[in-house]
């Protein structure tokens, strides 16, 4: 079952999309206890599918990104703390999981907000990224995490 999971700038966490109306959309949050809110179109919302990683070569969908750190992690919550890890062990740790990564490009906020996906993605059971997150009509993988959302 593909799911669309949305990041919306100057909320934090994810939201997973479960209906649209005229003027809106209605998302449930992707926490212990989900609350339905409606995310209208001056909102900044980015489905994950649409986003992809900056590399020397040519960019990464992020549902690559977070399978190879499913891959890396087997299955479990990241192993380093994206709130205490230095940024030294933020870029050690995600070259392991993108060596090719764009070291100018991608910020330490970037790699912080890609771990804390991660742990909500897999804390609500979502863990099959290729397949769950894989883009629908409409998606388009041209854009990029975006740094100025505030988390």
């Amino acid at each position: 079952m593909t799911l669309t999971i949305l990041s919306i700038a100057g909320k934090p966490g994810l939201y997973k999309l479960v209906a649209r109306g005229k003027a809106n959309l209605i998302v449930e949050t992707l926490e212990e206890k989900p609350k339905r809110l409606p995310a209208f179109a001056t909102d900044r919302i980015t489905s994950l599918a649409d986003i992809a990683i900056y590399t020397n070569e040519e960019d990464v969908p992020l549902m690559t990104v977070l399978a190879s750190m499913r891959d890396k992690e087997e299955g479990k919550e990241c192993s380093l703390s994206a709130k205490k890890a230095s940024g030294e062990e933020l870029r050690a740790y995600f070259a392991t999981i993108l060596p090719d990564y764009d070291h100018d490009r991608v910020r330490d906020s970037d790699i912080r907000k890609l771990i804390s996906w991660y742990n909500i993605l897999i804390k609500n059971g979502i863990s099959d990224f290729e397949e769950e997150m894989k883009p629908t009509e409409g998606d388009n993988i041209d854009n990029r995490i975006n740094t100025d959302e505030k988390e």
